[in-house]
């Protein structure tokens, strides 16, 4: 039995009419239609032209936002030695060595939203990624979380970066910040991302890439783009 649909979600999903906006509409739509009590996040979902199935066609990668996200991360760090002081200086929230690592195979303690090791803390890194891969926080090479520079990964992460990554079905979803933010930083976070998907396109996609994009906030309807703000973004 379908769930029933509230008078506000109705009237919401109501106010799109148009089978695509300019991203300033939709940006404006999506502030006039709102009705949550809270400061709702706004989130871009991209469709792209690939079969995920196949590792060459995989697109992934991080971006930092120029307005960040209206959220600090938490971060914690797996390193040792004068690594450890310097990830602390930077603004880490958790840094620890192989206790960390044992805290986190033991306890399932995951209170962080970004995970940064060392290259050679990875080899006890790597027994934890039944805990730490259904969450998305094993660190990798490729979103810049396994690096000796971790001073410059936690500043990255604090100041609004994000990762990008297609699932099995192709969608891409990516947070642009929060419904309360000015409308022009909403736009500069939202052309940065597409941006940076555009150019992560892989050589062996084939045909149309940008299949389709929407944005969204939490409790608002899914407000269809015009497929030429992928073409601008990806001038920048």
């Amino acid at each position: 039995m379908p769930s029933k649909v509230s008078k506000n979600i109705a009237k919401a999903r109501a106010a799109v009419v148009k089978p695509a906006y300019a991203l300033t509409e939709a940006v404006e739509l999506l502030k006039q239609v709102k009705y949550a009590k809270f400061d709702e996040t706004v989130d871009l979902t991209l469709r792209l032209g690939v079969d995920t199935r196949h590792a060459d066609q995989m697109v992934r990668g991080t971006v930092v936002l120029p307005h960040g996200l209206g959220k600090t991360k938490t971060v914690a760090v797996i390193c040792t030695g004068d690594r450890q002081k310097e990830a602390t200086e930077a603004g880490a929230d958790f840094v620890g060595g192989e206790e960390m690592v044992e805290k986190i195979q033991k306890e399932n303690w995951t209170a962080f939203d970004a995970l940064i090791a060392t290259p050679d803390m990875m080899k006890v890194v790597g027994r934890l990624g039944k805990v730490l891969g259904p969450k998305g926080l094993m660190p990798n090479p490729k979103t810049g979380t396994v690096t000796l520079d971790v001073a410059a990964a936690v500043k990255e992460i604090k100041a609004g970066k994000v990762e990008f990554r297609a699932d099995k079905t192709s969608l891409v979803h990516v947070p642009v910040g929060k419904l309360s933010f000015d409308p022009q930083k909403l736009i500069d976070n939202t052309t940065t991302v597409i941006g940076a998907i555009v150019r992560s396109k892989p050589a062996a996609a084939k045909g149309k890439y940008i299949k389709s994009i929407t944005l969204s906030s939490s409790m608002g309807p899914g407000v269809p783009l015009d497929n030429a703000v992928a073409d601008a973004a990806g001038k920048h």
